[in-house]
């Protein structure tokens, strides 16, 4: 009777082990699923999840063309770590894209007006739903999007042959040159006037510029004058700690 309680026991602590193994074992080898932080999507060719959207790269881009809703991005991303590992250049003619090779040029089209400029793909996004492609400011203003904000585009992949004849630009350094800040932007001149008011009794350079948007006539806001991009964002720093969300740093001959 004693061997037979042992045996039992035996049996049963084993019957509990086992169980324990299985469950730590299951534990280990299913770990539950994570979006991917923002500004560190993976590099190359790795699948990647967004908000709980799987994106999966693509590794060779020949015959690729779409169409579809473009945006661009630039003073709050400038100078941050793009997916390639560049350091995003907002004056430079790159752009963003959920599954195209990192590295590829592409053409892209504005299909409303017809303009067109050729970038490098460097990032990954936008993740908006109907949208297709990010674009660097320079490359926004290029095809006449800056103020829409967003444009029908169609992106067409280029070979590496045609996108020399682009004017692409990777090596040019737009970090130097002439600077502003723009504070605001106003359809109303007595707005415009009210703003650069406030702004002449904390800063000596303040300028009311009106430029022509099609029909319109815009009034801009701009504060000080700097012959580096670093100076520029330390005063956009300023004028955004100090109540002025949309201020951010423009090249002086941005039209």
């Amino acid at each position: 009777m004693q061997k037979q309680g042992i045996s039992t026991f035996a049996r049963g602590a084993v019957i509990l082990l086992i169980a324990a193994l299985l469950v730590f074992s299951g534990c280990r080898t299913a770990p539950p699923v994570k979006d991917v932080p923002a500004g560190k999507m993976p590099r190359g060719s790795k699948s990647y999840r967004i908000n709980g959207q799987w994106y999966h790269p693509i590794t060779n881009s020949d015959g690729f063309r779409e169409s579809g809703l473009a945006s661009w991005y630039g003073a709050p991303f400038h100078g941050r770590i793009t997916a390639s590992g560049e350091v995003y250049n907002m004056y430079a003619k790159t752009a963003a894209h959920k599954i195209l090779p990192l590295g590829t040029y592409v053409l892209v089209r504005n299909r409303d007006n017809g303009e067109e400029t050729v970038v490098r793909i460097n990032d990954r996004g936008p993740f908006v739903r109907g949208r297709v492609i990010d674009l660097s400011y320079r490359a926004a203003k290029e095809i006449e999007m800056i103020g829409p904000g967003i444009a029908r585009v169609e992106v067409i992949a280029m070979e590496k042959g045609q996108a020399k004849a682009g004017g692409v630009d990777k090596e040019v350094d737009f970090s130097t040159g002439s600077f502003t800040v723009q504070v605001g932007a106003f359809a109303n001149r007595a707005s415009a006037e009210n703003l650069r008011d406030k702004l002449l009794k904390q800063y000596e350079h303040v300028a009311l510029t009106p430029v022509r948007k099609g029909s319109q006539i815009l009034y801009r806001v701009r504060v000080g004058r700097f012959s580096c991009l670093k100076s520029a964002r330390k005063t956009e720093t300023r004028l955004v700690e100090t109540g002025h969300a949309n201020a951010f740093a423009v090249a002086v001959d941005d039209g």
